[in-house]
Order: C-alpha cells, then structure tokens, then sequence
C-alpha cells in the first residue's frame, strides 16, 4: 500500500526504471531454478554424479563473478542504459544456446557466458535504480527487485511442475527434452526486457560524469519536476571534479584505505554472508532437498519447492512495504533471526527421521515440520537479506565508488554462491539434512553478529549522504538528521564540508 500510494506520485520515469529492473530480477530469478528442475532431467538422462550436478548448476556462478568484476566498470564507461540493454539481449541468446546444447559440456560453455551476463546485470541494476529514484521510494524500488527475483524463482518451478505433468517425469518416457524447454523458454523476458530498457535515458549521474549536462538536466526534471536541478547539477559537478573519475587503482586504494575501509569490509562480508547462510541450496536443490526428506513424485517435489518460494515472496512484499519506514537494520536483523529459528527447527525435524540410505523419512508431523522450516529459512531470507543487500548495494559508497562497490559485494556473493553450489549436494550425502542445516545454522549465527556490528541505518538518507556516516569512522555526524528529499542531489551536512 505504501508504495503503491508513492509510485502514482512517481515520475514516468521511474515507474519505468521500477518496471525494468523488476523485469530483470524475473529473469535472474527465473534462471536461479529452473536448473533444479532441469537438473531432474539432466540427471537420468546424462547418469550425473552429485559432484557433477553440483557442477552444472554452479557453473553458471562462475561466470556471475566474472560479470561482477567488470560489471561496474563497463556502467561507468558505457553507461548504466547501455550495459543493461546489452545483459537483457545477451541473456535471451544464451538461454537459447543453453536449450540447444548437444551434451553437457556444450550446456556447461552456454551457462557460463549465461552467468557472465547474469554477473553484470546484478551489478548495474542496484546502480541503475538507486541513481534514478527518488529518496523516499528509493528503498523500496530496490527491495523490488527482489519481489521480482522470487516471483521468477516460483515461475521456474511452476513451469517445471507444469512440463512434468504434459511431457512427463524424469524418469518417464519421451521427457527427455523437459530441461530443454526449462532453460530455453528463459529467452523470452530477456527479449521484453531489452524492449523496455531502449526507452529508458541513462541516469543523471552518469550524464554528469561523462560532461553531459544538458542530458542530465532533461532526466533530472523528468525525475522530479520540482528539483532544484540547477544546484544539484552545480552539486554533481563538483562533487566528480573533485576526483570521481578514478581509475581502478585509485578507486581499490580508496575502498581499501582510509576512511572508505569499514564501508568496504561491510558491503564485501554482507554479500558473502547473503550466500553462505544457504539460500541457494534451497533455490537450485529444493527439489533434491524433497527428495532427500523422502518425497517421491517429480511433481509434488517441484510443487513444494515452489510453494516455498510464495511464501518467501510474501516476506518480501512485508519487508517492500515497510524498509523505508521501519528501518535497513530492523528487518535485516530480523531477517536473519528467523533464518536462525528455522535451521534449528530443521536441525531437530531431520535428527528424528528415519534414515534409509541417502535420505530420511519424515513423514506425519516431522514432514509438516520440514516444510515450516523450509518456509521460515526461506521467508526469513527474502525478508531481510534478499531485499536488503540490493538496498545496501546501492546506497552504501558515493558516487564514484558506487559501481566499484556493487561489484565489490556481488563477487563476494557470488564466490559464496559458488561454495553452496558445488558442496550443497555432497553435504546432503555425506551429513544428510541435519549437518547440512548446521552448517548453514552457524553461519546465520556469524551474519546476525556481523550486520549487527556494522550496518547503518540509511532510511530517509539522501544517496550522497550516506558517505558521511563512513567518513565518521561508522557513526552519522551529530549534525546530520534523515531528510525527504530526491535521491539526485547530495545533502550538505551543516558544519561539515563534502569530503571525497
């Protein structure tokens, strides 16, 4: 409701830039499980190993972290529009050759340049978006993003329960092509998307960066008609004179030294923590995880896995409805406090079946207990870190870091994702779900003490204001107080002068 009321007093524009980030929070979502459902398939078919499914579905990490390390340089060279239109088409061709591929080498060279794409895109959008929204809905509009991601992620499963029952399970006969149809049918939002997004202009400051006033001037108004554009421009401008334009060397040296460390130790240990707590174990193997509990049907494995995910979604139409009033840390802490209750509740559930083999039948009440826990891991999740990380991605560094530090926190995330990936499924064998849920237990207990130590409040905080609290060695100025104004121009902090 809250958003809702702030998008009718939003600019076109920015109903635009909210509509195509959100398309392509679909599409990464989409790609995040439509592999566990493929990997069904993928599995009888071509007689695959844990080690060598783990392979398949993280291969596509590989070249996420590969994306993320050059995404925020070619957004600053570039621009943000360009780069975005470029993922979205790239992302539908990939998808295409991914459905085409004769074996699984050929699938693993397709989901590879499919990751390298993905690993821009998840860069430049959090830019994108937070230098194109106003303060006040900027929160939101970035939490967003994450609505849409787990709404791709049910459509992957949703999709795949629906093949499975018109073409058949993984082990019926003629179902062999399913997976085909899963990873291709992916190219049909990266084709809409790349539609939106050559509507779009860049954003202001990327106009400013690159000397074009005039431009910046037009996306400025377009933003917010009662801007002050003239001084926020004469404040952009000074503000990249005064050394925004930094080479990759000086822009390391000054994430990493100084007054700019604490913010770099922050955004680098929040995106590894986003990923090793274990969310992604239940994206890509829900299914598997199901399976592991005892469940037998393709469906009803698909099906659970994706009811999961609804509920997750509607944590995070909790956490959108309210990060831009209640708070960043409050629901991040939050967040990671459910994740916490729902790994000891999955712990104790799986410690109480009845092993047979590789899995554990629950079955009655401990069954109804495993899926509760699945739902609190994965609405805990999506409540705090899911939404979160996009917002601190985008707010966390000035201007002339900020693309340097989205990369920054992304290839941690994505290093982290690569571990879940490849030893998610070995876990399962090895410990079974009980030891899997420790692990990822205790590093929820890491992350809640981490976030808990660093994290700053940035509600209501003009974007360029947010530099302060870093420059403060990790306290707000006693002078400086949140404020209502457009996310475009920089708050001046009364008795303390910019500093870059």
């Amino acid at each position: 409701m809250g958003l809702a009321k702030d998008l009718k007093g939003a600019s076109r524009l920015g109903v635009l830039v909210a509509i195509s980030a959100a398309t392509v929070g679909v599409i990464y979502g989409y790609d995040s499980s439509n592999i566990g459902g493929a990997l069904l398939y993928l599995k009888e078919t071509y007689h695959l190993s844990e080690a060598k499914a783990g392979l398949v579905a993280s291969i596509v990490v590989f070249g996420e972290i590969a994306g993320a390390l050059v995404g925020g340089r070619l957004a600053d060279r570039f621009g943000r529009k360009p780069v975005m239109v470029g993922v979205a088409a790239t992302f539908a061709l990939f998808s295409l050759m991914s459905a085409l591929a004769w074996d699984i080498p050929s699938l693993m060279v397709a989901r590879f340049l499919l990751g390298l794409t993905i690993g821009v895109s998840v860069v430049v959008v959090p830019v994108f978006v937070a230098e194109s929204a106003a303060t006040a809905i900027r929160g939101a509009l970035l939490v967003l993003y994450q609505v849409a991601t787990v709404t791709g992620i049910i459509l992957g499963y949703v999709i795949a329960m629906i093949l499975a029952q018109v073409i058949g399970g993984a082990t019926d006969a003629g179902a062999g092509d399913t997976w085909r149809w899963l990873l291709g049918l992916a190219a049909i939002p990266g084709v809409l998307v790349t539609l939106l997004l050559l509507r779009l202009p860049d954003t202001a400051r990327w106009y400013v960066m690159h000397g074009r006033r005039a431009e910046a001037e037009r996306v400025m108004t377009q933003i917010d008609p009662n801007a002050d554009v003239v001084r926020e421009l004469d404040d952009l401008e000074a503000e990249f004179r005064s050394g925004a334009s930094l080479t990759l060397t000086q822009g390391l040296r000054k994430m990493f030294t100084g007054k700019y460390l604490r913010a770099s130790i922050f955004v680098i240990g929040l995106g590894f923590f986003v990923q090793i707590t274990g969310i992604n174990a239940v994206v890509y193997y829900g299914p598997q995880i199901f399976e592991a509990m005892g469940v037998e049907s393709d469906i009803a494995k698909l099906g659970l896995s994706a009811l999961v995910q609804v509920f997750g979604l509607l944590a995070v139409f909790g956490s959108m409805a309210i990060v831009d009033r209640a708070g960043r840390r409050p629901i991040l802490l939050t967040g990671i406090g459910v994740m916490i209750a729902a790994n000891v509740l999955l712990i104790v559930t799986f410690l109480n079946g009845t092993e047979k083999g590789d899995t554990v039948t629950l079955g009655g009440s401990l069954t109804v207990l495993a899926f509760i826990g699945l739902v609190l891991f994965v609405a805990g999740f999506t409540l705090g870190f899911g939404a979160l990380v996009w917002v601190y991605a985008g707010e966390s560094f000035p201007s002339d870091l900020r693309s340097l530090g989205s990369s920054a926190m992304l290839t941690s995330d994505l290093v982290a994702n690569v571990i879940v990936g490849l030893v998610t499924l070995q876990m399962l064998k090895a410990w079974g779900g009980s030891g899997t849920f420790m692990f990822f237990g205790a590093m929820a207990v890491l992350a809640f003490l981490f976030i808990a130590k660093l994290a700053p409040e940035t509600k209501g905080r003009p974007l360029d204001d947010v530099r302060h609290y870093w420059e403060n060695g990790g306290s707000w100025p006693v002078e400086s107080a949140p404020s209502t104004g457009t996310a475009t121009g920089p708050t001046v902090v009364a008795g303390r002068p910019d500093q870059d």
